[in-house]
């Protein structure tokens, strides 16, 4: 008798019968993407750089600097495109890189000089991206931050800024520009009034010299030398404090800010203010990039610092270049997310409120 094999078969068959095959080609692809070196993955990539700000600030400017000068280190050799994404004081930036870019290792970023703090203190309620989860690559530096007015402004010292009304430029929220003047204000009895929604620090110091503002309360010396030497070597401003642990090397009469404080408490806020804002602008990459590209990333950013071409392009343009690798770096971002609870909550009571 001849049996007839049925033409069709049963679904549950033809899932069985193919299970073999699905097997084999997942266990033949599995060493496939599990030997693919840093080298293959960079290879032929075109990265970005995205840049917190709009052009023309130290931000701006020291992004590009390192955009320009590490895919040389990278293995691969990838290409990196600069993307300016100004808003909010770098929280927009922040939170494209936590929550939209690729999370493979392709997108760099440079985050505002205060956005460990801010998370740290769960300061502003737009800011979503965990900044404990990206893979930190390094810094170039921990420059002080400056509080200064023009020339041309009555308020030479802190002490005048207490006795008269003093306007200064600011940027978004997230930003330093924003809520240092109210620290000050509400722990040190100065009169400072914000003028916000400027789109960079270029912008307010252009504004600062049209007379629009009389200064600026929050940029970094290594930014300033670097974008504006000019107001330096005409000795047009009044700096007025210095946020940082130690004085910069050429501002030795200006007064830490810790320096300011009245009392026990003012003391203890202001220096961890201080502290917080010693990460600098940390360059980052995205959360779960996988520890090869992490370590190889990193260790381009340390081969850079050192590159002679690196170092001139540097040094053509003022900036100045005080490293900090990205495993230090990651100590710092989390020692500051990490502090005391009651500490921070004095820190928050005197800060201003955000959205």
């Amino acid at each position: 008798m001849i049996v007839k094999t049925p033409a069709v078969r049963s679904s549950a068959t033809r899932c069985l019968l193919a299970l073999p095959l699905a097997f084999a080609c997942t266990v033949a692809a599995m060493p496939a993407q599990a030997q693919q070196s840093v080298e293959d993955f960079y290879k032929g990539k075109q990265m970005r750089f995205v840049i917190r700000s709009a052009g023309g600030g130290g931000y701006d400017l020291y992004s590009r600097l390192i955009a320009a000068h590490i895919v040389r280190h990278i293995p691969g050799n990838p290409t990196i495109v600069p993307q300016n994404m100004p808003g909010a004081g770098g929280i927009i930036a922040a939170n494209y890189m936590g929550e939209i870019a690729p999370k493979d290792g392709t997108h760099l970023t440079m985050i505002s000089q205060a956005l460990a703090m801010d998370q740290s203190l769960g300061l502003t309620p737009t800011f979503k991206a965990d900044l404990r989860t990206f893979a930190w690559i390094g810094n170039l530096g921990d420059s002080n931050i400056l509080t200064y007015t023009y020339h041309t402004s009555p308020t030479k010292t802190m002490e005048d800024a207490k006795k008269r009304e003093t306007t200064m430029g600011a940027t978004g929220a997230g930003s330093a520009t924003t809520w240092l003047p109210i620290v000050y204000n509400r722990l040190l009895g100065t009169q400072f009034k914000l003028i916000q929604g400027y789109k960079s620090g270029s912008a307010v110091k252009l504004a600062m010299e049209r007379g629009e503002v009389e200064g600026y309360a929050a940029n970094p010396w290594a930014a300033l030398v670097s974008a504006s030497p000019d107001l330096i070597k005409n000795k047009q401003l009044n700096i007025l404090t210095q946020v940082g642990l130690d004085k910069e090397d050429d501002l030795p009469n200006v007064p830490l800010l810790s320096e300011l404080a009245t009392d026990k408490d003012s003391k203890d806020i202001l220096t961890w203010i201080s502290t917080a804002m010693a990460v600098g602008r940390p360059i980052g990459t995205t959360p779960g990039v996988p520890a090869d590209r992490v370590a190889a990333l990193r260790k381009a950013f340390n081969d850079t610092v050192k590159d002679p071409v690196f170092l001139a392009a540097a040094a053509k343009v003022d900036a100045e270049i005080k490293p900090i690798d990205g495993v230090k770096l990651q100590a710092m971002i989390d020692s500051v997310m990490s502090s005391p609870q009651s500490l921070k909550d004095k820190v928050k009571a005197i800060m201003p409120d955000r959205e």
